[in-house]
């Protein structure tokens, strides 16, 4: 579960505002990337706008546990042909309440109730620390390396594509793909770090339509993830996105071809977002465990 918040956490600050736009369609095709990119940050608000956000809050749900994975037939040995159909983990998707809280530079807080308690991601853009005691772990433990890498790519809070020059990053035009039959640019974006990512921008309302997520590891091999945002309302002139569906994409498995089942999509629904919230600096440090009074 650590891996999968930690991934919504990138998607969730990565999606966190956007305001519409039309465009004349007889000009989409002599668009540059740069032209797109411009159009795409005066229609979440603007430049200057967004860069007198230096906090945000965002609360809501998001789907954890559930599975609904197609079950396999697979052939069991014997003097007779047989199948066996093998058991999935549980198929409904329970909805957890979460609140997500980041600050600049690049500066995040998770909490998630599960079960009558809470998990906290933190960091403080440079170190990150995670407690889980829904797995009975109850100390605060480091990042691994891997869970640093992932923490370290996120994006800032006005997104990639804000000032992308000077964090940076190269922006290329990919071409036009429908998404959702939409009609999308899509960016490719190389980071200072030589990270590269997908941007899919709606060809009307120049706001963000898909992006491509971190790589969701499931039964021992990366499998790629696509996150769309839908369901834009105004918050404070800017336009947030209340709900994001990522999808994890199959692989194929074997040298036929033959894929894993396919996995159902999980959506977080944002309910509540607040900018410029005042937020307390140790809520990005590392998180302290609260003792319980002796009654003895």
């Amino acid at each position: 579960m650590f891996r999968k918040s930690l991934g919504i956490c990138m998607s969730l600050a990565f999606a966190v505002s956007l305001a519409a736009a039309v465009v004349d369609t007889a000009s989409q095709s002599k668009l540059t990337a740069a032209a797109i990119v411009d159009k795409n940050v005066a229609a979440r608000g603007g430049l200057q706008a967004w860069r007198t956000v230096q906090t945000l809050s965002l609360a809501g749900k998001m789907g954890a546990g559930g599975n609904q994975r197609s079950t396999l037939q697979v052939p069991v040995p014997g003097p007779r042909s047989s199948a066996q159909t093998l058991s999935t983990r549980p198929a409904e998707e329970v909805q957890l309440p979460f609140v997500m809280e980041l600050k600049r530079p690049r500066k995040m807080r998770f909490e998630l109730q599960f079960s009558g308690q809470t998990a906290i991601q933190v960091f403080d853009g440079a170190n990150g620390w995670k407690l889980r005691p829904y797995l009975n772990r109850r100390v605060v433990e480091p990042y691994t390396t891997e869970e640093m890498k992932t923490a370290s790519t996120q994006a800032e809070l006005d997104g990639f594509l804000v000032d992308y020059a000077a964090k940076g990053t190269q922006i290329e035009l990919a071409g036009m793909e429908k998404v959702e039959d939409r009609d999308t640019y899509k960016l490719k974006l190389t980071m200072k770090s030589g990270q590269l990512i997908h941007v899919w921008i709606d060809a009307q309302t120049y706001l963000e339509a898909k992006v491509e997520g971190q790589p969701r590891m499931l039964d021992g091999r990366y499998h790629p993830v696509e996150v769309y945002y839908r369901d834009y309302r105004p918050v404070s002139g800017l336009q947030i996105p209340h709900m994001l569906e990522t999808k994890v994409l199959q692989v194929a498995r074997t040298a036929q071809g033959f894929k894993d089942p396919p996995v159902p999509a999980e959506k977080i629904i944002i309910e509540k977002v607040v900018v410029n919230p005042k937020l307390d600096e140790n809520h990005f440090s590392r998180p302290e465990i609260a003792v319980a009074p002796n009654t003895k």
